[in-house]
């Protein structure tokens, strides 16, 4: 019990630091990001270009798979091409910059930028698959209500309320996600990790991608928890599968995202997270 308590402790402690002090900075830095510039970019650029641009505001909006939905919305209705919509509604949630931060401390900064190549490359791929294929058709025609866009004021003040506001919604998952490493890492023997999720099973990588949806464990949870599953033997690829899984497709913005789209390319959609989180699993198994 001793050994658990420090180990969250530690966790935490360091989860803390870098969570308030990440999170500011951005929250700060957004003052200055030229959304209404940003959105007529997306709108007038090559498709190609256009999905960069996308993959680049992903990642400078710090927003999880459900607070992602209004902009969503917003874009569509727009009339911002449904591919590039796509692609920052796939790469939105994973590629949190807060997160991506953690994830570099504490699983190295080559694990962290793998990530971000193949996350960024499969949401481009896949966003503009979707469209290929004519998917499309399967958006509803849905009115949108109750959004606006963010112009908020050069202050300190008001980059620290929203890095409040980020905290009150998003910290808790991340002590929960030391809680349940804590626990493990003190109770859990390595040996019981290693030998039934460690190793060469690569039948686990799908399985924690398809594990990861209906779990719904925000990645801000999954960074620290993945961190002493792999300490503990686990294999990256698995963890990785239900890590980008669970961000991208929960079950909570399924709903959400069944207001604007037809059953169709909700299905469309799944099978998109999963093949993204599956292939990611072996990218990191094989490396």
């Amino acid at each position: 019990m001793k050994e658990t308590m420090i180990s969250f402790s530690m966790i935490a402690l360091q989860l803390t630091v870098l969570f308030i002090g990440v999170s500011f900075l951005l929250n700060f830095l957004q003052s200055y990001i030229p959304y209404e510039r940003i959105e007529s970019k997306l709108k007038q650029s090559h498709p190609i270009l256009a999905s960069v641009i996308a993959l680049l505001f992903a990642f400078i909006t710090p927003f999880c798979s459900c607070s992602t939905i209004p902009v969503i919305i917003n874009l569509l209705k727009n009339n911002v091409r449904f591919g590039v919509v796509m692609v920052f509604l796939f790469a939105s949630p994973v590629l949190d910059p807060t997160i991506l931060s953690i994830m570099t401390v504490i699983m190295g900064w080559k694990v962290t930028i793998i990530y971000i190549l193949i996350t960024s490359t499969l949401s481009l791929m896949i966003g503009l698959l979707l469209e290929k294929l004519g998917c499309e058709r399967y958006v509803k025609q849905v009115m949108m209500s109750g959004y606006e866009q963010s112009n908020k004021a050069f202050s300190f003040k008001a980059a620290w309320m929203e890095t409040w506001q980020l905290m009150k919604t998003v910290y808790p998952y991340l002590l929960i996600g030391a809680a349940i490493g804590a626990v493990i890492h003190g109770l859990v023997p390595a040996e019981f990790i290693s030998n039934y999720f460690g190793g060469d099973a690569w039948w686990l990588i799908p399985l924690a991608a398809i594990f990861g949806i209906p779990l719904y464990i925000r990645l801000s949870s999954m960074i620290p928890l993945s961190h002493i599953l792999i300490m503990n033997g686990m294999a990256i690829g698995p963890v990785m599968a239900m890590m980008i899984s669970s961000a991208g497709a929960s079950l909570p913005e399924l709903v959400l995202l069944k207001s604007i789209f037809k059953k169709q390319l909700i299905v469309a959609f799944v099978l998109s997270v999963l093949s993204m989180s599956t292939i990611s699993g072996f990218v990191f198994y094989f490396i």
